[in-house]
């Protein structure tokens, strides 16, 4: 099977929302046992975002 390359983030310029993204990129270097946590926990963090959004 001939794996396809994912890009990276595009930044969007809000702190809290690029470092979920960059956690979630890097889940393929990760161990499959930690993605659910990895998963949760980038849920999580979007939740307080748009519960509290940045000025």
């Amino acid at each position: 099977m001939t794996e396809v390359p994912v890009p990276a983030p595009t930044p969007t310029g809000i702190d809290s929302v690029d470092r979920v993204l960059d956690l979630v990129a890097g889940l393929d270097g990760r161990p499959l046992e930690e993605h659910a946590a990895t998963l949760e926990s980038a849920h999580a963090e979007l939740r307080r975002t748009l519960d509290d959004p940045p000025a």
